[in-house]
């Protein structure tokens, strides 16, 4: 009686929460790398191939694994128990001042009823790093809250302000941090992010307006098709899910150009004297991804978008289930003298199996241009990048073993229109090493108790010739022919989460950058590098 009375208790409060979604960032990747360990386990089943989830899918996760047959080790046990004090307030009823009724996290406001839920935190953070080319530092400060109204809406909001000490990120530098759009470049850099959204949601969809970043694409170490670096912007997206074997997503995005448009620009008088405003011209991107799980913890994804530029967004790329290119050779294949006037389409696939008991596969591939008479031609190439991963997950207990390598041809990502460059704000939207490059990563993952981490890597990066800065035949180009940039680094990481989105963290990296510094990478790094970095943060 107590097995049935659990199993329409379930079923009742899923069909409560699951209607409901806000999203949960990945830059705090720690319970995305518990649900990993578990779906590698396979106690849960996970579409790992698109980030972030939201806090109801963290929840129903956490509560899979609460009840399942799995046996958790004492490490497991006390993550779960620590995690469900935060996502609990997901899965429970209602929680007030004079009503408490679970264990919570801290929050510095938090209230929930039958009908209204509400959470505020502060955002509160700095890093400080010390090698051979001085010391320099990372601060940010801010705050963040999310909302449930009713059984359907969702609302969030994080706002955060940065200060470098050093400018650490650039368009063109290759790092996994994430881009920012500089206020002011004297003597460091500041800049804001602004994310959050509105969602409705339903038992086998979502749709939402949002500003925030995604990941597109199975990866340990960047991923190849959407990576999340570039500065959040806004999107429309919409999830549908209406059988367990099928999932199916689409974005459209409003992008940064950040191409001039001197048609519309304007030049104006006042009592300060004559000035202009620059406007830059539309850019957009639309996205879609079909799912299909032929069998347990099999997942297999295909998908194309298309950045566009024109004026205001166009209905045929609003369509979500379009083959984009195709639509695109309709509306913008050529002029009537041949020259090409279309936009920049691409495609991918990305295949995960977690068929082997504690081991994840997968494979990612990007295609940017594909003919397939190149196929049967030695002296030229298509444009693609791929990755292929895996993950050993507690073969030795509370350990994981990964092992990554990226591949990307000449010019792909690149394009030819500075207007549909498969950018925003000037950074990559795809893999941080953009094209003519590739990678090898390798780490392990060590958690010894409760929500600390002990991560000893070792990557190896190079990027070939930027045939687009060189100019000449976008055709023929070798991969690789001299490396004109290369990463080699050691790594250690150790962080604590002392509280819920409280942590303690140093770094050590032992780096050797060598080649086309100046543009690849900040002067910091040049170089042999002993860096000694740590810091410590509440929120993201």
């Amino acid at each position: 009686m107590k097995k049935y009375c659990f199993i329409l208790t379930f079923i009742i409060s899923y069909s409560i929460i699951s209607a409901q979604e806000v999203y949960y960032h990945t830059s705090n990747h720690s319970v995305y790398e518990f649900l990993d360990e578990f779906a590698n386990l396979r106690v849960i089943e996970l579409n790992t191939s698109l980030k972030p989830y939201s806090r109801v899918f963290i929840a129903n996760k956490l509560l899979e694994i609460q009840e399942s047959e799995y046996v958790l080790n004492k490490r497991q046990q006390e993550e779960l128990i620590f995690y469900l004090k935060d996502f609990n307030k997901e899965l429970q009823p209602v929680y007030t001042r004079k009503n408490k009724t679970f264990d919570k996290r801290f929050d510095v406001l938090y209230f929930k009823d039958s009908l209204f839920t509400f959470s505020v935190n502060v955002i509160l953070g700095a890093q400080y790093f010390m090698n051979d080319s001085g010391s320099f530092y990372h601060r940010w400060n801010g705050a963040e809250a999310y909302s449930y109204v009713g059984d359907h809406w969702g609302f969030y909001a994080s706002l955060r302000d940065n200060h470098e000490s050093e400018i650490l990120v650039r368009e063109d530098y290759l790092t996994q941090r994430v881009g920012a759009n500089y206020k002011n470049n004297d003597g460091g850099g500041d800049f804001s992010e602004m994310r959050g959204g509105l969602t409705y949601s339903w038992n086998w969809g979502s749709f939402g307006v949002i500003k925030d970043h995604f990941e597109w694409g199975n990866n340990y170490n960047g991923a190849n098709i959407f990576s999340g670096r570039t500065p959040s912007f806004a999107h429309i997206k919409l999830n549908l899910k209406p059988v367990h074997w099928f999932e199916f997503n689409w974005v459209h995005g409003w992008l940064v150009s950040e191409v001039i448009d001197s048609a519309s620009t304007m030049v104006f008088t006042n009592a300060y004297g004559t000035d202009q405003r620059d406007q830059m011209f539309d850019k957009y991107l639309a996205a879609n991804l079909f799912t299909f799980k032929p069998f347990k913890n099999f997942y297999i994804s295909a998908g194309n978008s298309i950045i566009y530029s024109a004026d205001g967004p166009q209905l045929q790329y609003l369509i979500p289930v379009m083959f984009y290119k195709s639509v695109d050779h309709t509306y913008n294949a050529t002029d009537n003298s041949g020259r090409n006037v279309g936009q920049n389409s691409q495609m991918f696939f990305d295949i995960s199996s977690r068929n082997i008991k504690k081991v994840h596969l997968s494979t990612t591939l990007f295609i940017d241009e594909l003919s397939t008479s190149r196929f049967f031609e030695d002296t030229v190439w298509n444009f693609w990048s791929i990755k292929t991963s895996v993950r050993i997950s507690d073969l030795i207990p509370n350990t994981s073993i990964t092992a990554e390598y990226t591949k990307s041809m000449p010019l792909t990502y690149k394009h030819n229109i500075p207007t549909t460059t498969f950018e925003s704000n000037g950074y990559n939207l795809g893999h941080y090493l953009m094209d003519n490059s590739q990678e090898i990563y390798v780490a392990v993952l060590f958690k010894p108790f409760r929500t600390l981490s002990l991560k000893l890597s070792y990557l190896h990066a190079q990027k070939g010739k930027d045939y687009d800065d060189l100019g000449g035949s976008r055709l023929g180009n070798p991969f690789m022919d001299s490396v004109e940039w290369e990463n080699k680094t050691f790594a250690f990481r150790a962080s604590y989460q002392i509280i819920n989105d409280g942590y303690i963290f140093l770094n050590y990296l032992n780096s050797n950058i060598s080649g086309d510094m100046g543009k690849y990478t900040a002067p910091v790094f040049h170089g042999k590098q002993n860096t000694i970095s740590f810091g410590a943060n509440f929120g993201f």
